[in-house]
């Protein structure tokens, strides 16, 4: 395994576990059983990547190497196991930022490395960082990510733009990727810390 195959796998099990941990914590947040919270957990780590692979006709990637979902069932267990006040105040928030930014390169790199155009491929990033949080939000009968008015799906999709361009113009994917990943996560946590939004149709604020 070349380096860049090997940090590219430890990104992508990283953002599928932070994920999983968001998925727990909205189950912890409605005092569901243990079984719950694997499902949450699973379904919030692998489904935006589930959505991108449907999407651009690959094989499901958590399909043949079930340990995707493993890290998954791991990570809800140690939020059940660490209990919620391990996991005070925007801990939610930061943990889905950190996921978010990691799947965005994630995302758009799988696609380009499948030879889908660039456009469809920053597409595919913003999906593959959003989708997940969508569902959990939806099962946890909480807010969706997307109605809120400080930015979510702007750092996603800053963040895989900057990295296909990069790519593109002949960075090597590793900056390229840290670059995407630093201004996403960067734009994610202006809008926890300060609410940066962007102006809304008729109103203040949007995204």
């Amino acid at each position: 395994m070349d380096r860049l195959t090997a940090t590219l796998t430890v990104l992508d099990y990283a953002a599928v576990a932070v994920f999983g941990a968001t998925g727990a914590l909205a189950a912890a947040k409605r005092k569901h059983d243990i079984v719950t919270f694997g499902f949450f957990a699973a379904v919030t780590g692998v489904g935006g990547g589930t959505l991108r692979d449907l999407l651009i006709g690959a094989p499901v990637f958590w399909v043949g190497k079930p340990q995707y979902v493993i890290v998954c069932l791991v990570a809800a267990a140690a939020v059940w196991i660490l209990g919620p006040q391990r996991f005070r105040g925007q801990a939610l928030n930061w943990l889905d930022a950190l996921g978010m930014a990691a799947y965005t390169v994630v995302g758009a790199l799988k696609a380009q490395s499948l030879g889908v155009p660039p456009f469809s491929a920053v597409v595919m990033g913003v999906l593959t960082a959003t989708f997940g949080g969508v569902i959990r939000d939806v099962l946890a009968h909480e807010p969706s990510v997307l109605l809120q008015r400080e930015l979510y799906v702007t750092p996603a999709l800053a963040g895989a733009t900057a990295f296909v361009v990069l790519t593109r113009v002949g960075m090597p994917t590793i900056p390229a990727g840290v670059a995407g990943f630093g201004i996403a996560l960067t734009l994610r946590a202006g809008a926890i810390l300060w609410k940066w939004s962007l102006p809304g149709f008729g109103g203040p604020s949007g995204d």
